[in-house]
């Protein structure tokens, strides 16, 4: 799906109203044509992913309850295609938002469901899935949670090598590695987390900004959480010039938060 591409390179103000506008018309095509079984759950499948990516969005620029209302009308889609898989994946994200915004137990409770009810995901997606348990753990002070699921995560992605569904593209070594990262941050170990970090940038396309922004600020807390202050500036400075190219709630929340501990 090119709008999910384009997601890595345009801010969401841009790219949110274009996905809005396909996700309406793929529910106007359900309310009035004609068609039968099969493409009826194909249009439900669509329907259950643009909302999943307009959620994702509409999170990334700081429209919760927005997101929230597409991640749960494209459950109610996904669950019309008979396409659990789908379904855990809307569950799943909507538990990431909850973690990042102050409710990291009913997140915690919510990623494990979407974890149970994905009967047949391929490894990635079971690890994506795995990740966010990991997350919303670590959110809510959950060592042994934390590390029982990323060990799971790396179990579950050495089994790749299938067909794996196209929304899951983007997951790789090192977007498992910044995961680790950032629950070792959240759980009190800074310089084990620095490392992962650095590998991961070093790797990392340049104009995929808002990701380069997020991670440079991760990598910040790192340096800052360890008592190296002066890294940690410059590292927020190079993430504040990344920032300006791809405007973010979430990128303007992480540089405030990590500038806020210097």
């Amino acid at each position: 799906m090119e709008l999910r591409h384009l997601d890595d390179v345009v801010s969401s103000n841009e790219l949110l109203p274009a996905i809005t506008k396909e996700l309406a018309e793929a529910q106007g095509l359900l309310r009035t044509a004609s068609y039968s079984d099969a493409v009826g759950r194909r249009l439900f499948t669509l329907v259950g992913e643009l909302s999943q990516l307009a959620g994702w969005v509409a999170s990334d620029a700081g429209q919760y309850a927005d997101a929230q209302r597409f991640y749960i009308s494209g459950v109610r889609a996904a669950d019309e295609a008979r396409n659990r898989v789908l379904g855990a994946q809307l569950l799943s994200s909507l538990s990431y938002q909850m973690a990042n915004i102050g409710d990291p137990n009913g997140a915690a409770l919510l990623a494990r469901t979407a974890v149970r009810g994905a009967e047949g995901a391929t490894p990635v997606v079971r690890a994506l899935f795995l990740e966010r348990v990991a997350w919303a753990s670590a959110k809510s002070k959950d060592p042994d949670g934390t590390w029982r699921a990323l060990d799971a995560v790396d179990e579950a992605f050495e089994r790749r090598g299938g067909d794996e569904p196209e929304w899951v593209y983007w997951l790789n070594r090192d977007e498992i590695d910044v995961m680790a990262a950032r629950c070792m941050i959240e759980l009190d170990r800074p310089r084990d987390a620095e490392p992962l970090l650095s590998s991961a940038l070093a790797n990392y396309p340049p104009d995929h900004a808002r990701e380069v922004t997020l991670y440079l600020t991760w990598l910040a807390e790192s340096h800052a959480r360890a008592g190296d202050l002066d890294a940690a500036r410059d590292v927020i400075e190079r993430a504040r010039r990344y920032a300006d190219a791809m405007p973010s709630a979430r990128t303007e929340n992480r540089l405030a938060a990590v500038a806020g501990m210097l």
